[in-house]
């Protein structure tokens, strides 16, 4: 099939969804951890620079993770960003997620020593993202946590549609380190496929828990993948008719500022919207993305 067929193919899919509604959809870019040290260091320069080039005048938000840019070369990255009119948020020093593995008082710490490292770039503000998006696994945790934020002056930087391009990645950098002279292009339609398709299930659930399509938060990552597709990625979002736009107006959303009632806390900010009325159960796995979802298709197309 032509590159145009595919192209056509996939803008019609993600219009599918539009079609329900009146309100032209939304997307916003989120981008989390900057681990730019799992960048192949011969592809690095090039990739940051795509990177930045891809988003073009859309503001995004990058959530950043201390212990990747407690260093000369994060913080080239982080005043580039801010530079650029990009918002940066805190994800933690250390990434480490409320798996039971940290106690409350070490994952405070943790976020206020990250709050040390980015206070002092012009794009910082005091928005957080939790860890793979565990927000604890009691509702005493939970609150423990919204309280600890909110009294520290941070909104919390829910996500709208989740994914799994860390996997994607993970699967590709293993690939390029067993074969340097891999096709990387191989990755893309598989990668715009599971965006896509991602984008259709938390848009649908958006329409049917809220009675509208909100203003949405993509979760990506700081990685070679997107590097190299986030580009082809929101060319496709626009052909289907939807608007891409700075990550400051989705977060103005009246949306975001909703506190579920789940336990465990956590995940799409919709996916705990629609377990919270009970009425969603069959459309809700557990965790909302994960390796394990992705792994056979990978398998099967030998990537």
């Amino acid at each position: 099939m032509s590159g145009t067929a595919i192209t056509r193919r996939g803008a019609l899919a993600l219009c599918a969804v539009p079609l329900l509604g009146q309100a032209r959809p939304r997307v916003a870019i989120t981008m989390d951890d900057v681990r730019w040290q799992q960048i192949p260091e011969a592809r690095r320069a090039e990739a940051e620079e795509r990177l930045l080039s891809h988003l073009g005048k859309t503001r995004a938000f990058l959530f950043a993770v201390g212990s990747h840019v407690d260093n000369a070369h994060g913080a080239a990255i982080l005043q580039r960003w801010s530079a650029a009119g990009h918002h940066i948020g805190n994800h933690t020093y250390s990434h480490q997620a409320l798996f039971g593995k940290i106690t409350p008082e070490a994952f405070e710490r943790d976020i206020l020593r990250n709050e040390e490292v980015l206070r002092g770039y012009a794009g910082f503000r005091k928005w957080f993202r939790f860890p793979a998006l565990k927000e604890g696994a009691t509702r005493e945790l939970r609150d423990r946590f919204r309280g600890f934020l909110a009294g520290h002056g941070y909104a919390n930087g829910a996500v709208t549609i989740d994914a799994s391009d860390w996997y994607y990645n993970q699967r590709l950098l293993a690939r390029l380190e067993a074969d340097p002279g891999f096709e990387v292009s191989r990755y893309r339609q598989p990668y715009l496929d599971h965006i896509l398709d991602r984008v259709r299930f938390y848009d649908g659930l958006s329409r049917d828990v809220l009675g509208r399509s909100v203003p949405h938060t993509l979760l990506i990552h700081y990685n070679l993948l997107n590097a190299l597709f986030l580009g082809d990625l929101l060319q496709r979002f626009r052909a289907a008719g939807w608007d891409v736009i700075g990550a400051d107006e989705a977060f103005a959303d009246r949306v975001f500022q909703s506190r579920p009632d789940t336990a465990p806390a956590g995940e799409s900010l919709l996916w705990a919207l629609a377990k919270e009325t009970g009425k969603f159960e069959s459309r809700l796995r557990y965790p909302g993305e994960d390796d394990v979802y992705e792994k056979p298709l990978l398998d099967r197309l030998g990537l």
